[in-house]
């Protein structure tokens, strides 16, 4: 929950106004009613403030924004981890390469999931050029067609899971061991 409507929420059911909290604390009403909208955040020391006013201890405010952050980091992952399931689409594998080392340091599970990736890439490249032989002998594309149409889907769907916090698939010619479970949510 957002600070603001936290204290809001705490004033209202100590049965305060907005003019007596500011009184309490030595703040302007005009500010009480900035940090409770969301305007504004206020500094550790407000914070002690209003909460020696209402009553309540400190670390409420403190643990909320923890959260919040917790919840913003595992967001960010699960992007940087979907976007490089997504660089799996096409058989190329710098961009794969490139994702990887820009983040390393995202989570333990980050190469877990490279390994994956690579291994759905390699794949594909090597249906793809299995069926270039076909293609040579008889014509058909439909070789081709059908890896990239499967390395695609594989890796559109585990960008899809892995977003949603599910664990993500395997598709390809190396077997690694499966931990994906470890990293489907926190």
């Amino acid at each position: 929950m957002e600070t603001g409507r936290l204290i809001k929420e705490l004033r209202v059911k100590k049965g305060m106004t907005q003019e007596d909290l500011a009184e309490k604390t030595e703040l302007s009403a005009r500010t009480i009613q900035r940090i409770e909208n969301g305007e504004v955040d206020p500094r550790a020391y407000t914070l002690q403030m209003i909460a020696k006013a209402l009553d309540v201890d400190f670390s409420i405010f403190t643990e909320d924004e923890s959260n919040e952050d917790e919840a913003l980091d595992v967001d960010n992952e699960r992007n940087w981890l979907a976007l490089l399931h997504l660089s799996g689409i096409l058989p190329l594998f710098f961009p794969t390469i490139i994702i990887r080392n820009r983040k390393k340091t995202v989570s333990n599970g980050t190469a877990d999931h490279y390994r994956a990736v690579i291994s759905t890439q390699s794949t594909t490249l090597f249906g793809c050029l299995l069926g270039l032989w076909v293609f040579y002998w008889t014509k058909r594309p439909v070789v081709i067609l059908i890896f990239l149409l499967l390395g695609a889907f594989f890796s559109i769907s585990n960008a899809l899971r892995v977003l949603n916090g599910k664990p993500y698939k395997t598709f390809g010619m190396f077997k690694f061991k499966d931990r994906s479970e470890r990293f489907s949510s926190k």
